[in-house]
């Protein structure tokens, strides 16, 4: 098949998707496919149209590659991809709308609240960070409503570290996520939506050399340990499983997506975000959990193009 790799863009995460692009043309062309390097710019339309790709692989992390903007672009080209429409899309790539959906159908995710750019600078809504500490607790986490791989994500300790997290939020974005601190042990189940069901892979724990599971954490090797399958209770690996499929059903998401949770001290499990395009790069979660699930690394590409084709 003639397949055009998407990746690049505009987004900040631009360095990973070229690093996860890079990964997946290799594989690509082990497989037999002919690959088309396609980056995310005001010449990708033109560039789709001329090569007229069979099946877009979608390298992309961040802005546009996992709002719902490239898939929109696809779907009106009619070249399917290898991630959840652009509806999905949005719902995955805007952290509040996703848990606000968790809630509606009763999946646990931690407290949240969300203001704006202008709230905060027009209507002094600052001021409400006591009402908010009061309500969610500290330490508390602040992160951009519409950013990824930990991008501008900082953990509040009380008052004071509000502003300075608060003004790193917005550098990313416009809208600002309040959410409970849930401490406890990082886990990221990928699901594979099949034409007859999603299935959950072995849950992989992140285990961070500092306090965080941040961007170098996530794409420094050596930065983070990794255990797939991830050390648990039979009761807890099968809960895990099964919150992350309800999560990928609830946003209606398709191909492979990567849900992360926390499992709390007290042995419970919140859902705190999906990714509907993850990573593949070699400190990726995804890759880890479809070698304990049996699929090399090239298997698991051949498996999303057939899952983009299937839908």
């Amino acid at each position: 098949m003639k397949i055009a790799v998407l990746e690049g863009g505009r987004s900040l995460e631009r360095g990973v998707s070229l690093r996860t692009g890079g990964r997946v043309k290799d594989a690509l062309v082990r497989l037999g496919h002919e690959v088309i390097s396609v980056d995310a710019d005001t010449s990708m339309i033109s560039n789709l149209r001329e090569h007229k790709p069979d099946v877009a692989f979608l390298a992309l992390h961040g802005r546009d590659g996992e709002d719902g903007t490239v898939q929109q672009v696809l779907d009106l080209l009619q070249i399917p991809h290898t991630s959840s429409d652009a509806a999905a899309s949005a719902r995955t790539g805007d952290k509040a709308i996703a848990k606000r959906r968790f809630r509606a159908v009763g999946l646990p995710t931690p407290d949240f609240y969300v203001l704006d750019s202008t709230a905060v600078r027009e209507l002094a809504a600052v001021e409400l960070v006591p009402t908010i500490g009061e309500r969610l607790g500290w330490p508390m986490i602040l992160k951009p409503a519409l950013q990824g791989s930990s991008l501008g994500v900082a953990l509040a300790h009380k008052e004071e570290d509000v502003p300075g997290a608060l003004l790193s939020a917005l550098s990313y974005d416009d809208r600002v996520l309040f959410e409970q601190y849930c401490p406890g042990r990082d886990l990221a189940v990928a699901v594979v939506g099949h034409p007859d069901g999603a299935v959950a892979w072995p849950p992989v724990e992140a285990i961070p050399g500092g306090d965080q599971y941040d961007f170098q954490a996530r794409y420094e090797i050596g930065s983070a340990k990794f255990e797939c399958p991830a050390q648990l209770d039979p009761a807890t690996h099968v809960r895990a499983c099964e919150l992350a499929v309800s999560a990928f059903e609830a946003l209606q998401c398709s191909g492979v997506a990567r849900v992360d949770l926390i499992l709390g001290e007290d042995g419970d499990l919140t859902i705190l975000e999906i990714d509907s395009v993850p990573g593949l790069t070699q400190t990726s979660l995804v890759p880890l959990a479809a070698e304990a699930a049996g699929l090399e690394f090239d298997a698991l590409i051949e498996l999303m193009l057939d899952l983009a084709i299937a839908v």
